[in-house]
C-alpha cells in the first residue's frame, strides 16, 4: 500500500505545476473569435496557477468578446476583475467607462474617465470621452439636481449682481456653466502657468461683473455667454 500511495503522489506531482497555456486565449482573441475567446480564456481566467499578468490579459480579452456580443454586464465584470489585480490600467478604465456610459450610468462613467486620464494625461480617447460626456450631462439635464441654482450658495448671497442671478434660472445655469467649464478647465488639460493665468482672468470677469452690474449698458447676460465662449475656446468643450 505505501509503494502504491507514494507511485500515486510521484505520478500527481507533475500536475501540480501545470499551468493553462495563454497562447490558445490571446490567438482566439487576435482572430476575433468571441466564442472561442470566451471558452479559453475562460479556462485560463479560473485556473488557480495562471499567473497575475496573464489572468489580467484574459480577462481584458474576454470582456473585449463579451462587450462585442453585447453581453455588456458581463464585460463590465470582467474589467472589474481586472481592475481589482491591478487598479492603475487607463485603457480598461476608458473600456469599462465607454460601457458604463452605454448603460446610462453617467457618475460612473465619468469617475472611470477621469481616473484614466489621472493614470495617462495623454490618454486621448478617455479625454474626448470625458469631455464629452460632461458636455452630454448638461445637455441632457443629467444634473437636473443643480437645475436654476448658480455656482454660490443663494441663502448667502449679498451683492445685487448674485441676487439677480438667484432670482433668474437661466442666469443661474450661465452661472454654473461658467463655473463648471473653469473648473474642468483647470483641472484637465492646463501646466501650472496656464492655470494661474486662467484663475486671473476668471478672477478679473467676476470683480468687472460685481462692479459693472446696475451700470447702464452693462448686459449681464451676454458677460456670462461671453466668457462662457472664452473659456470654452480655451478648454476645448
Amino acid at each position: 500500500m505505501t509503494s502504491i500511495h507514494a507511485a500515486c503522489a510521484t505520478s500527481a506531482e507533475p500536475a501540480k505545476d501545470m499551468r493553462v497555456d495563454p497562447a490558445p486565449c490571446l490567438a482566439a482573441s487576435l482572430s476575433q473569435d468571441h466564442d472561442r475567446t470566451i471558452s479559453v480564456c475562460g479556462a485560463l481566467i479560473d485556473n488557480a496557477k495562471t499567473e497575475k499578468a496573464d489572468r489580467i490579459k484574459a480577462l481584458i480579452a474576454r470582456a473585449t468578446a463579451y462587450e462585442r456580443k453585447d453581453m455588456i454586464d458581463r464585460a463590465i465584470a470582467d474589467y472589474d476583475g481586472a481592475l481589482r489585480l491591478d487598479s492603475a490600467q487607463a485603457d480598461v478604465h476608458n473600456a469599462r467607462g465607454e460601457l458604463l456610459r452605454k448603460k446610462g450610468d453617467l457618475p460612473k462613467a465619468v469617475a472611470d474617465f477621469a481616473a484614466a486620464i489621472k493614470l495617462n494625461p495623454d490618454h486621448v480617447a478617455a479625454r474626448a470621452n470625458h469631455r464629452a460626456l460632461a458636455l452630454e450631462a448638461e445637455r441632457q439635464g443629467a444634473l437636473k439636481a443643480v437645475a436654476g441654482k448658480p455656482s454660490f450658495d443663494c441663502a448667502t448671497a449679498r451683492r445685487r449682481v448674485e441676487k439677480a442671478i438667484c432670482a433668474n434660472p437661466e442666469l443661474a445655469d450661465l452661472d454654473r456653466e461658467v463655473q463648471g467649464s473653469y473648473q474642468r478647465a483647470v483641472a484637465e488639460k492646463m501646466t501650472p502657468p496656464q492655470a494661474r493665468k486662467l484663475r486671473r482672468a476668471q478672477e478679473e470677469y467676476i470683480a468687472q461683473r460685481n462692479r459693472e452690474f446696475g451700470r447702464a449698458g452693462y448686459d449681464l447676460k451676454k458677460a456670462m455667454r461671453d466668457r462662457l465662449q472664452k473659456i470654452n475656446g480655451i478648454d476645448g468643450y
